[in-house]
């Protein structure tokens, strides 16, 4: 069932105007009313990486009238894989300000506005009250929520999307569609009642994800925005749908409101109950004891000494392991302290220092290495801060 546009048409188009968006004014249905519907829509897109990069593209070269773009983010080498709206030459750069270069080089006639602050409790409610429908496409949990219920407060649509290995997914979460549309309301918070356990799900940097999957997820987002705001077609709200990329099949799921679900009252930040581990979410991870990177650099070559005797653990995944690792570090990955298996591996009676890539599943592993009664410590900052201050050649990712 379409629903009615979004936008008001702005006045008119100028020759220029007319000229770059021939293709679109032709197509039935479309026409000038809806090319002045794309002048006047304010988007916002939520994070300009993988998914808002193809997204904020294909928004600009539509013609919406103005973007806005939400996102702390510098950009680093291993974005370039998929962020697609970045160059080299942007490396170090605000993600921000390098989207924004990209975006006025594809249309110059796309007002940009930039947000490089990260989205919090604090600041939602004010940047997203300017828009007329946000692109969600941040890649943790604690945003996503923080989205949603930002959203539902304002009463806008919000189409979203997530990818991560090879699948991806998307639709459009709207708490309070047009009355009369026959539509009913669904928010994320429908579908996913509640934040993962920590550490239970892997980022992107932990999973990794297919470069071009984001381009098959982003550009159906930045579809949906065009349907919402021109009223074109049905949208995908009440409708999840699912790309497996190696099998290229796409699946609808049927999505309905969740009658158990309390309306959304007020805004919080709850990062620490979805994005670090057990041990930091009950306040207890300025206590877990950690090792500086030089320091650790130090202990090894006393090591390689006979001057210095400890376990240092790996606990990331295999392919993180081969893609760059620590000189001395053997690989346990952290399921199986999960599951309690790898502790058979560990000496009680040496002392344990664990890894990972940034220091968050180390954490968690070093709260259930010190219940058990482990002498352990882990690297602060991870491989990420070995790589900065040891061993500078090395990749990041």
């Amino acid at each position: 069932m379409s629903l009615p546009p979004l936008v008001e048409p702005a006045d008119g188009l100028s020759p220029a105007e007319l000229a770059r968006y021939a293709r679109h004014v032709i197509i039935p249905g479309l026409g000038l009313d809806g090319q002045r519907r794309l002048k006047n829509a304010r988007v916002l897109v939520v994070g300009a990486g993988g998914l808002g990069s193809p997204a904020l593209l294909y928004l600009a070269a539509a013609g919406v009238g103005t973007l806005g773009i939400v996102d702390d983010d510098d950009v680093e080498l291993s974005n370039l894989q998929r962020q697609v709206i970045h160059g080299s030459d942007d490396v170090g750069r605000a993600k921000v300000d390098s989207a924004r270069d990209a975006i006025c080089s594809v249309n110059p006639l796309v007002d940009v506005v930039t947000h490089h602050v990260r989205l919090d409790a604090s600041n939602a409610l004010e940047i997203l009250a300017a828009y007329d429908l946000v692109l969600d496409g941040a890649d943790n949990f604690a945003t996503r929520y923080l989205v949603n219920d930002a959203c539902a407060m304002l009463g806008k649509p919000c189409v979203w999307g997530s990818i991560l290995r090879f699948d991806g997914q998307t639709t459009v979460f709207w708490a309070d569609p047009p009355a009369g549309s026959g539509v009913e309301g669904v928010q994320y918070r429908d579908v996913f009642p509640n934040p993962p356990a920590p550490g239970t799900v892997p980022s992107c940097a932990q999973g990794g994800v297919l470069g071009v999957l984001c381009a098959a997820i982003g550009s159906v987002m930045a579809n949906e925005a065009v349907k919402l705001i021109t009223g074109l077609g049905e949208p995908l709200l009440g409708r999840l749908l699912t790309f497996d990329a190696l099998s290229a099949r796409w699946r609808e799921i049927q999505v309905r409101p969740d009658p158990r679900r309390a309306p959304a009252g007020r805004l919080e930040d709850i990062e620490l109950a979805c994005g670090v581990p057990a041990a930091a979410a009950a306040g207890s991870n300025d206590v877990l004891p950690t090792i500086s990177a030089p320091r650790l650099a130090e202990r090894l070559a006393a090591r390689d000494r006979g001057a210095d005797d400890f376990d240092l653990v790996d606990v990331r995944e295999p392919a993180e392991h081969d893609l760059v690792a620590i000189p001395g570090a053997r690989l346990v990955p952290r399921a199986g302290f999960l599951d309690g298996s790898a502790f058979a591996l560990i000496d009680p009676d040496r002392e344990l220092i664990l890894h990972c890539r940034s220091g968050v599943r180390s954490a968690e592993v070093l709260a259930l290495a010190t219940a058990r009664g482990f002498d352990a410590r882990h690297l602060d900052g991870g491989v990420l801060a070995w790589v900065d201050l040891v061993e500078p050649d090395k990749p990041r990712y």
